[in-house]
């Protein structure tokens, strides 16, 4: 058995989330269908995030093992691309050890939200409008209690089946760029609906609704009920996902 790992982007406006679902268009179904249509080999993917219906990704990961006497060769990539929608691109397969897990192996997923502070024709599908006057001074310090919290059961979908609510969040901060707000956050793990939930309860600080100590008793809850409303999904960017120091071989194509 070879193990491969691609490196990947997407509009995820064109998707109902990465994961395979009955009777719905994913990236982890399109790519599993092309793929084994290059190879004329049945794959199976392992992706390293599981993005949400609308959420986008410039860099994205997954994994898949094909038998020894497949190999593949350097245009593997072009012609993966020549097969995959205008909506998916794929950059790189590299040839990886077979313990390696694009899921398990990774140390950190970084996102970012992009809220579009005047109307953009040009970004109204990848930035959330959003006029309102914000005190981002009083959002960054609001960023210090994220950081400095463990459990994120109150961001978190409810009835998510997951064995743990804890996130070790190693950045989180806000930053504007011309007539863009960005909100990035960086962490070992994320629950599911839990990035535009933080995004939506720091708005409500940033409008002047809540305080610094509303979002301490929020975190204390574990209650999603009484935390912020989630953001439009389409604001929202997986930009980087970091492995350890290892040096995958080189690359197929």
């Amino acid at each position: 058995m070879s193990r491969y790992l691609l490196r990947f982007s997407y509009d995820g406006g064109s998707f109902h989330g990465f994961q395979i679902q009955v009777n719905a268009h994913t990236v982890q179904a399109e790519l599993t269908e092309k793929i084994s249509l290059v190879l004329g080999q049945l794959v199976e993917l392992t992706g390293s995030s599981r993005t949400d219906t609308g959420v986008h990704a410039k860099e994205q990961f997954a994994h898949f093992d094909l038998p020894e006497s497949i190999l593949i060769d350097g245009d593997f990539v072009y012609r993966l691309n020549r097969m995959l929608s205008p909506s998916i691109s794929v950059f790189h397969v590299y040839q990886v050890s077979d313990e390696f897990n694009a899921r398990f192996d990774a140390i950190s997923r970084t996102y970012s939200y992009y809220i579009s502070t005047q109307k953009n024709p040009l970004q109204r599908n990848y930035a959330y409008w959003f006029e309102a006057t914000l005190d981002v001074d009083k959002m960054n310090s609001a960023c210090n209690l994220i950081l400095n919290h463990q459990n994120f059961q109150c961001f978190s979908r409810v009835k998510t089946e997951v064995n743990t609510f804890e996130c070790s969040i190693t950045k989180a901060c806000w930053r504007m760029d011309e007539d863009a707000l960005i909100f990035t956050i960086q962490s070992n793990r994320f629950l599911r609906g839990m990035v535009r939930t933080i995004v939506g309860t720091l708005l409500e600080i940033g409008l002047g609704k809540w305080t610094q100590h509303d979002l301490k008793n929020i975190l204390d809850s574990k209650d999603r009920s009484v935390a912020g409303r989630a953001v439009p999904a389409h604001g929202l960017h997986l930009i980087q996902v970091e492995y350890p120091s290892i040096t995958f071989d080189a690359k197929c194509s």
